[in-house]
């Protein structure tokens, strides 16, 4: 059946079209004749074309056929079943539009037998048919490419749409991995300095009111600070657009280790910093935050480790040379990775993200953390 507005209008463009052909073609035929018993047949075989035009576009090969078998007794029905085999090679695949076409010549050649057309010889007339229904099958052919080109185009772009949506969707994946890597980092530092603090007020009942007033106002402080860091994960966790993930939280660089080595002496680490950077300033991010990250580590393990041990942070470079990390302590009573070293892993993923290289292991009664990080000049 019909429905659509557009299909209403082709089938009216189909019956104004044909319903002209029709009309001119007879009136062609009988211009220069008498009227007689064949024009009646040529009227009759026009209102029936005309009439079957509309099935063309829901019964385009059935239509077509009935067509072709009228073209073959009558010249009026010539126009309609032109129209059909159109319609067919359209919209049908090559070897049905074939068909219909070898079909729509049979009939001409029939209707050229006994119809005979004085203006043009049956040789010629056979010629300009098949020339005719093969630029049919022509046209309906770069139709039907064009029509499968552009679905196929199509097609390719709604599949790069989904995988341009699709990998939107891993980066902030990925994305959101390296901030909660970023955070675990952050909260272990702080958490540690909270048990030393804390460690400090078990341990030592004894201490002045002083001190134990000075201590735990940093564990309340901390508490604080790491509930903060620890909603501020858990917000970009489940929020969709990490837009402002970055923006929102200031990157540390170089110049914020000492603040970094200061709060560990706070908690009561004897760390030592040597320093030997060339334009500390200059720093990439990157470079700046993963040095950052891996001195926070190599002390946050020192404290859970080897509590009361001196610390000993170097480093050293510039650009063009790369930055060398080592931070070293005795050994503790607990061994480095008793925690099951998940800090030490994601570091060593984030010093590979960057480019360098970590290792860790222990020499001579020392745990050494080795740091090599690139940076270009």
């Amino acid at each position: 059946m019909i429905r659509s507005r557009h299909e209403i209008a082709a089938v009216a463009v189909n019956l104004g079209a044909s319903g002209v052909l029709i009309a001119v073609t007879i009136l062609g035929t009988w211009a220069e004749r008498v009227p007689g018993p064949l024009l009646a047949l040529d009227l009759t075989a026009g209102v029936l074309s005309w009439l079957i035009t509309p099935w063309l576009l829901c019964r385009p090969v059935q239509a077509t056929a009935v067509l072709t078998l009228l073209a073959a007794i009558s010249p009026a029905a010539t126009p309609p079943a032109t129209i059909g085999a159109l319609q067919v090679s359209l919209r049908r695949p090559p070897k049905t539009a074939i068909l219909v076409a070898v079909t729509g010549v049979a009939a001409h050649a029939v209707q050229g037998l006994w119809r005979i057309n004085s203006g043009i010889s049956y040789g010629w007339w056979l010629v300009l048919i098949s020339i005719g229904y093969g630029a049919l099958l022509g046209w309906g052919a770069w139709a039907q490419a064009r029509a499968a080109l552009i679905r196929s185009l199509r097609e390719r772009a709604s599949r790069a749409e989904a995988e341009q949506g699709r990998r939107v969707a891993e980066a902030r994946m990925l994305e959101r991995r390296k901030i909660a890597h970023e955070m675990h980092d952050v909260l272990a530092h702080r958490l540690s300095l909270l048990a030393t603090f804390a460690g400090a007020i078990q341990y030592r009942p004894d201490s002045s009111p002083e001190q134990l007033s000075r201590a735990a106002g940093v564990v309340r402080d901390g508490v604080h600070q790491a509930l903060e860091e620890l909603r501020e994960v858990i917000t970009i966790l489940r929020d969709d657009d990490l837009g402002d993930a970055d923006g929102g939280r200031p990157q540390p660089v170089l110049a914020d280790l000492p603040r970094l080595v200061e709060e560990s002496r706070d908690a009561g680490a004897e760390v030592l910093l040597r320093q030997e950077v060339d334009q500390p300033g200059e720093a990439p991010p990157a470079v700046a935050r993963t040095a950052y990250r891996v001195i926070q580590e190599g002390l946050t393990n020192a404290r859970k480790h080897a509590a009361g041990e001196r610390v000993t942070v170097v480093l050293r470079g510039g650009p063009g040379r790369g930055l060398e990390i080592l931070v070293s302590n005795p050994l503790g009573t607990e061994p480095p990775g008793w925690s099951g070293g998940a800090g030490l892993v994601g570091l060593t993923e984030r010093v590979g993200l960057a480019g360098g290289q970590l290792d860790h292991q222990e020499v001579g009664g020392e745990f050494r953390l080795q740091a090599s990080i690139p940076w270009p000049a």
